[in-house]
């Protein structure tokens, strides 16, 4: 609670540090802010040419199941990546300033976030030009999937960014970590698709439920079960505290290893 309390009261500077993320993320390019909605519009007709056409997924409406995926595993893959790195990339703020360490963790995540949230104007324009629709009953429940997934992501960026602390090749590891949890991810694919044997391993990703709700909500119109909701909030709420735990016992002697 005690840290908990502090980080309310250093609110402006996470604040000011999501601000400079999402100002300085593609300052001096000519399109800047467009990237955030031209980039998952590309990797979109990369990944439908290549399983709709060439690969053949045999998936109705193959571009809308796979961009409502598509799009909050981006996020959650940022994190993983770029948030590994996100303590020592401020060592000079670290060693010269004092406030809680938690601070960049979380500012890194939000500013991942607050992305996520403005692609998803992309994503609901493409569902109501494409004749999709939404089940506006359905959509009540995204937000409870977005703080979810929000959860796993501050849980296992608290833990990364701290271990690369004292293990600097874990930023290049987990990269290509990242891409092989992408493919053992529903997210180019249906869980139903998955052999029978296989599927209890699959269903042991913290990121299936999370997938398979945002998938039910936007691609089926249809409300989420309660069991993938109560797993995806078990998934998000065990290692969310795991990582707050592990970071806890880490930035003690962040100073000295930085």
């Amino acid at each position: 609670m005690k840290t908990i309390k502090e980080l309310y009261s250093y609110r402006q500077m996470i604040i000011s540090l999501v601000r400079r993320d999402l100002r300085g993320r593609y300052k001096g390019s000519v399109l800047g802010f467009l990237w955030t909605f031209l980039n998952p519009l590309l990797q979109l007709v990369v990944y439908s040419l290549v399983f709709s056409t060439i690969m053949r997924a045999g998936i109705e409406k193959y571009y809308l199941f796979l961009f409502v995926g598509l799009v909050p595993w981006m996020f959650f893959g940022s994190c993983l990546t770029g948030g590994t790195g996100c303590i020592w990339q401020q060592q000079d703020m670290v060693k010269k300033i004092y406030f809680p360490r938690e601070v960049l963790p979380i500012s890194y995540v939000l500013s991942q976030f607050v992305n996520m949230l403005l692609t998803f104007i992309v994503i609901f324009a493409v569902l109501i030009l494409s004749g999709h629709g939404c089940n506006i009953q359905a959509l009540c429940y995204l937000p409870i999937v977005m703080f979810v997934e929000l959860l796993l992501a501050f849980g296992m960026t608290m833990i990364l960014c701290g271990l690369a602390v004292y293990f600097r090749d874990l930023e290049y590891i987990f990269s290509i970590i990242s891409m092989a949890w992408m493919y053992l991810t529903p997210v180019m694919y249906a869980i139903d698709m998955v052999p029978p044997e296989f599927q209890k391993y699959f269903l042991a990703n913290p990121m299936t439920p999370v997938i398979v709700a945002y998938r039910d909500i936007l691609y089926y119109k249809q409300i989420p079960h309660l069991q993938t909701l109560l797993s995806g909030f078990i998934f998000g709420s065990t290692i969310l505290l795991a990582g707050w735990f592990v970071f806890s016992i880490m930035k003690r002697n962040f100073a000295e290893e930085l």
